[in-house]
Formats: structure tokens, sequence, C-alpha cells
């Protein structure tokens, strides 16, 4: 069998050559196979080809002695080549399947082209399905189409015996070159397709039970004059025509709430959103969420609510309410525990933080053996203890609620409790997975919490929110009594999945350059 290795990245030059600035031997190969190919009137990348099957389907409904004619299209993932008949797999989109061609079925010149391909060519193949003597259910060609010679070798993992096990070789095993080059990382370890799959089915789900609600899903600006809804740092644009600075949203909930102002009863967005932050296994700077506004409601209903779709998400995708993340098993059947905030503190770590002053909370911290920016006000001290001591120990879900107001400048005073906000956070696995408030919207009150955000801006918090007064004056006309959710769609995707990296949920994920 034919087996081909990564590039080595030895300098060459060849005439016609692609824009990189090595080539090795196998690309030369290659390069020069392409021109063979070319020379004897072959397209190396013709237009289209009628593809009629699948690889799993022609193997799960095939029939001995049915002879159905396919078409499929694929990578060609191994080659042995022989005289006048010759073996190979193509990979498509669903699988892979072996493919017997004869030189006397497809004809010379066919098998003239079939001589100078490689691994990782993509070719379509038409003929019939049948099974080999070894069993093997396989196509035997009849008509063989070139439809991309592949320049670059791609690495192909190797076996060997050693002690009458099979050990595997050079595999494409490597995280970040994994997560660079993700192209290849999907063709060469096909099982990360089902990740993806299975996130666009999450989504898919979580979008059908809102639109079942009867919430209209829009559209908000992701270039905004204003940033707001989060306590975090932007990245900055500038837009020429205007002349003026611009932010990318870090949320997208200030805008919804417009619309709630305008009459809409319940909005909903999945967009991207941007913080210009650190990045590790859980934080990426380009991020997925989806936020949900539902006027006349508040956070008890959506506990209520988010409870029930997660369990019927996970349901959908997984065939089950369990999963498998971290280490833990974790049920999302329902109800989820439910904790305040202070409660949780004082159950992890002994101490109480009721009513505690700035200094006090600071001593707390310090006792704690947490170090502290002297800049933080007394709501990011509390928001460090529950990350650092509370957080990583819930497991099992578990609404974290009852928020200090100084926490939550944006939720509404709590019915029953002063100091305190209508606020939760779900936590699943150790890591907070969505936020909600019962929305504050007296404007006069909204007001005096976002001025006290601009203080705490001028202490040094690059983090604390501005003062919109485009918003201000929205929620002046009149905004109902109204729930919001945010939900972070990667974090629930890596729970569902099982993955324990936010890099392995994003195609793409941002890394550091080469």
């Amino acid at each position: 069998m034919q087996k081909e290795n990564q590039p080595n990245n030895t300098s060459a030059e060849h005439s016609g050559q692609p824009s990189q600035p090595s080539l090795n031997d196998q690309m030369l190969r290659r390069l020069e196979e392409r021109q063979h190919l070319m020379d004897a009137a072959v397209n190396p990348y013709p237009c289209s080809f009628d593809v009629t099957h699948l690889s799993t389907a022609i193997i799960e409904n095939f029939e001995d002695e049915a002879k159905t004619p396919v078409a499929v299209a694929g990578r060609i993932m191994t080659i042995r080549k022989m005289g006048k008949a010759s073996f190979f797999h193509i990979q498509d989109s669903a699988g892979k399947i072996q493919v017997y061609m004869k030189k006397d079925d497809v004809g010379e010149a066919a098998y003239n082209t079939f001589k100078l391909l490689d691994i990782g060519d993509i070719v379509g193949v038409n003929g019939y399905a049948f099974r080999t003597k070894t069993g093997e259910i396989s196509i035997h060609a009849e008509a063989l189409t070139l439809l991309t010679k592949s320049l670059r070798p791609i690495p192909i993992a190797k076996e060997k015996e050693v002690d009458g096990e099979k050990v595997i070789f050079d595999a494409f095993s490597d995280k970040e070159l994994r997560y660079r080059q993700r192209y290849v990382d999907l063709i060469v370890n096909p099982e990360v397709k089902q990740t993806f799959i299975k996130r666009t089915a999450i989504v898919a789900s979580m979008r059908n039970y809102f639109a079942q609600q009867g919430w209209l899903e829009v559209e908000t600006p992701i270039l905004q004059p204003i940033y707001g809804g989060a306590a975090a740092r932007p990245f900055t644009t500038h837009h020429n025509a205007l002349d003026m600075q611009l932010y990318l949203r870090i949320a997208n909930e200030l805008y919804l709430k417009r619309l709630i102002v305008g009459g809409f009863d319940g909005v909903f967005e999945f967009g991207k959103d941007f913080r210009n932050e650190g990045i590790d296994r859980f934080h990426n700077p380009e991020f997925t969420q989806v936020e949900l506004y539902v006027a006349y409601k508040d956070y008890n209903w959506m506990m209520r609510m988010v409870e029930a779709l997660i369990h019927q998400t996970v349901l959908q995708v997984n065939k089950s309410d369990t999963t498998s993340f971290l280490g833990n098993e974790i049920s999302l059947k329902p109800p989820f525990r439910r904790l305040s905030i202070i409660d949780a503190i004082a159950e992890y770590t002994g101490k109480d933080i009721r009513g505690k002053s700035e200094a006090e909370l600071r001593a707390l911290a310090k006792e704690l053996g947490l170090a502290l920016d002297p800049k933080i006000s007394s709501g990011k001290i509390i928001d460090e203890i529950f990350g650092e001591f509370v957080e990583p120990k819930l497991i099992q879900p578990t609404f974290i609620t009852d928020y200090p107001t100084e926490m939550s400048p944006l939720a509404k005073e709590h019915a029953s409790q002063p100091g305190i906000v209508e606020r939760f956070e779900l936590i699943v696995g150790g890591k907070e997975v969505c936020n909600s408030f019962s929305e504050l919207n007296d404007p006069v009150i909204q007001r005096e919490r976002l001025e006290s955000q601009a203080k705490l801006r001028q202490r040094g918090d690059e983090e604390a929110m501005v003062v919109d007064e485009d918003f201000l004056r929205a929620i002046e006309y009149g905004m109902p009594p109204c729930a919001g959710l945010g939900i972070g769609i990667d974090r629930l995707v890596m729970i569902i999945t099982g993955q324990d990296s936010i890099r392995d949920v994003i195609f793409f994920p941002h890394l550091k350059p080469e």
C-alpha cells in the first residue's frame, strides 16, 4: 500500500509552483504529475460530477447480485496500484468505501490517469456495488474521473505490528497543528466531524424550541457606537466614511431590549460576540451565544424555561439526558439545584459575605489566599471568591441566584431582599453556561447604576459598563417587565459533546501567530 508522510519543507525551485516558500520532493512530483495529466488532455480540476450515492448508503443498503449502479465521489485515502487491476479507498462526507478497478473495464486512458493519482486526490467513480472475495462491500469501477489533483500530501498514519498488537505511527494528533489546519484534521480524523454535526443539531434544537413559543428571531448590530450589556473589554475599529470609532459588540442585550420596548413579546438572536480578553481552554475572543428576552416574565420563569430547553436539547442530540464532561458524569435532567451566591460561598468557604463592606471583603479574600487587583470593587471581589472557591466544585447543574446589586447593574432589585438583584447563572461541570436577569426597567435607577459603573471605570476598571444614552432614552418610553437570558453556545456544545477545550468545538479558533 502506498503511504505518504507529512511534507518536510525542504526548499526547491519549480516552474509554476504554488505560492509557498518551499516545496518538498513529493510536492514536486505531484506538480509533475499534474503537468503530465494536462499534457494528456486530462483536466485536473473539472467543474462538476453527478453523485448518486454516499459511501455509507451503499454499504448499508447493499444486496448481493443486485449490481446497483452508483456514482460516488471522494478523496483517495489508501491506494494499491497493481498491473491491470488496482484497489483504493475513497472517503466522502459520510465515510469510506473500497473501489476495485480493472484496466479492461475503464479503458487504457482512464487507467493511465489512475497511475498518476496519489493519496489525497479527489475522484469520481461510476460503477456498481459488489462484495469482494474477502467480504468487503466495494464498488466495481466502470469509469473514473479525476476531480481534483492534490498538490500537498496529507499526513497518513502508519500501522505496524509490535508484539502482536497494532501500533499507529505518525498520526495527525498534535492539537495545535490540528486547530491551525482544521481542513487537514477533518480529512485524516473524520470523527471530528461528529462534534460539529452535533453542534449544528444543538443550535437547530434550541432555535426550534424558541420558534415554537412564538418568539421572533432577529438580528442586531455587530458594529456599535457604544458597547454594553456585559462587563468586558471591547475590540475597536474605525468607520472611514463616518470618521468614527466603533466597537465590536460584547453582547446583544441592549439592542434586544430596545425591541421589547418597541412591542415584541419575545425576541432572540444567535450571534457572534467579541471580547478583548485572554484565550484559554474555555475562552475564545470571538464566541457564539444566543440571547433571549421575553416580556412579562421574571427570572424564576426563566429558570424553568432553561431547564426544559437544555433537557430537550440534550435528549434530541445525545438520545440521553446525561453527558460526560471533564471526567464527570453529568445529569441534565430537571430540576437543577438552586443556591444563592451568598449561600454558595458560605457552603464552600465557610465565610459569610452578607452585608460586608469592600474593605471587609478584601480582608476576607486575603484570608482565603486571594491576591486581588487593588482597583476592583466589592462586586468583583465577590466574583473572584466565587470563581476560585465555588464554581469549579459545581459539577451537577446548579442555578446560582440572587447576586449583590453591584455585580449586576442591568438586573432588577429583588422583590423581597434589599441590596440583591433577581439574577441567576447556570453552572455545569464547574463552568458558567448561561446568565439571566429579571431585567431592570426603571430608567431612573438604570441611569444611576450606569453612572456608578462609569465611576468604577474612572477607578481603573476597564470592564465596567458605559452610559448608553440611547438605551436609557428607549426605556424611558417604557419597557414592560422582562426576563433576559444569554447562553454560551460554545460552552454548551462542549458539555453536551464531552469536549474539554473550546477549541474542539470551534472550527477555526484563535491562536497565537505561528
